[in-house]
């Protein structure tokens, strides 16, 4: 696999300002060709989905390439995907179109290491219901998830399993394959968080186990919105409430209102150009599985050099610790607020933000509750180069 991240560099206009962007956990840079996807159909005749004029029929592509597109990218079925306004939004909608079948005496679980997306609206839809929260931590000395933490909780009343693919702040990866068993075992349903998974491997949702997943495409190199994946018959039972007139089929039923298809053609590009970040022949589910274990190895040898340089500069602790984790780096210096570091790291044009990221319950167990840390996080478009600009401005940071 030939990954030549100079090549690729090329396809990213934002790039040609100068910065290092470690920013890419908030949201990634956005290639010249999901740019143009975007204009181009915002440029072009568009109407509500329809088979009749050229117009609806446009839309209606639109939107079918797009559930195609993202079902190649997650190994998932295209029947299955949802769009929203962002992974935040469908969480809030399943999470009250789920709790609609438990009852009181029921119990969930949710985790410490996940971004409040996946813990405040199970929360809120279990009080509703008068059901159990089982909120399990994860260790701080390591950073790690066991599944035998999650199985310690689970019994026959829980119904469902909150967990995330991978950590937005430390980036742990917790094994979500283990996990979601445990959860099928006791009869209960696994929605995995997959925002901070997706960019940085290949995706195999029937492989994770998850029965829902939901990711960000604004993560991977694609425009502003929300997904969710999930298998069409199990859609089929949950019943979320909609407008009397709009359709009840699966999956439109979960989509309010009509469809951002400018996001949607912007997603499809986005999809296309991981495909073609290494040579490959195939399907484009097999481009993209290539692609992204090329992304993988790119990024975790770039993890390496990062935290080696790190280990090396004094007062720099550095928390994102477990065996398996996403190129993320959570980072704290000695005697400066993270807020203070991140601001004279953008000084010399080293984008690196601080804080917890709305992972509140993540920080709290690392003892950063309010204060957070200083996150650098790898993506495709990493260089060598930005990690060594990185390096040099945490090491000359006035103590």
């Amino acid at each position: 696999m030939s990954y030549d991240v100079a090549a690729i560099r090329t396809h990213f206009p934002a790039l040609r300002e100068g910065a290092a962007h470690f920013d890419g956990p908030g949201g990634s840079q956005v290639p010249v060709e999901v740019a143009e996807a975007v204009a181009s159909t915002l440029s072009s005749a568009i109407a509500n989905r329809g088979p009749v004029t050229a117009a609806e029929r446009r839309a209606d592509r639109i939107v079918v390439e797009a559930r195609q597109a993202v079902a190649d990218l997650l190994g998932a079925d295209a029947g299955g995907i949802v769009f929203g306004r962002s992974m935040t939004q469908l969480t809030y909608d399943f999470s009250r179109a789920i709790a609609k079948n438990w009852r009181a005496g029921d119990e969930i679980v949710v985790t410490s290491l996940d971004h409040d997306a996946n813990v405040r609206p199970w929360f809120q839809a279990a009080e509703a219901r008068g059901v159990t929260v089982r909120q399990v931590d994860f260790d701080p000395g390591t950073g790690e998830l066991s599944p035998d933490v999650i199985a310690r909780v689970l019994s026959e009343r829980t119904r469902l399993v909150a967990i995330t693919g991978a950590s937005n702040l430390i980036g742990t990866r917790p094994d979500v394959a283990a996990i979601s068993k445990l959860a099928h075992a006791a009869g209960a349903l696994c929605y995995v968080d997959g925002v901070h998974f997706t960019p940085h491997v290949p995706v195999d949702v029937a492989a994770l186990g998850a029965d829902l997943f939901v990711c960000s495409p604004y993560k991977f190199c694609g425009p502003h919105l929300g997904v969710l994946a999930a298998a069409p018959e199990l859609l089929d039972t949950i019943h979320p409430d909609k407008l009397a007139p709009s359709s009840d089929a699966v999956p439109e039923r979960f989509e309010f209102g009509t469809l951002p298809y400018e996001l949607l053609a912007g997603t499809t590009a986005a999809v296309d150009f991981l495909a073609g970040l290494v040579p490959a022949a195939g399907s484009r589910r097999a481009s993209v599985e290539q692609s992204m274990a090329a992304v993988e190895k790119q990024e975790n040898e770039l993890l390496a050099k990062l935290e080696a340089g790190l280990r090396q500069i004094d007062g720099v602790d550095i928390h994102s610790r477990a065996a398996r984790r996403t190129p993320t780096v959570l980072f704290t210096v000695a005697d400066l607020a993270s807020a203070t570091v991140s601001r004279s790291l953008a000084d010399v044009g080293v984008n690196a933000p601080a804080g917890s990221f709305y992972a509140a319950d993540c920080a709290r167990v690392l003892g950063l509750a309010g204060v957070g840390g200083v996150r650098a996080g790898i993506g495709l478009y990493t260089d060598s180069m930005d990690v060594e600009r990185l390096l040099a401005a945490v090491a000359a940071l006035p103590r």
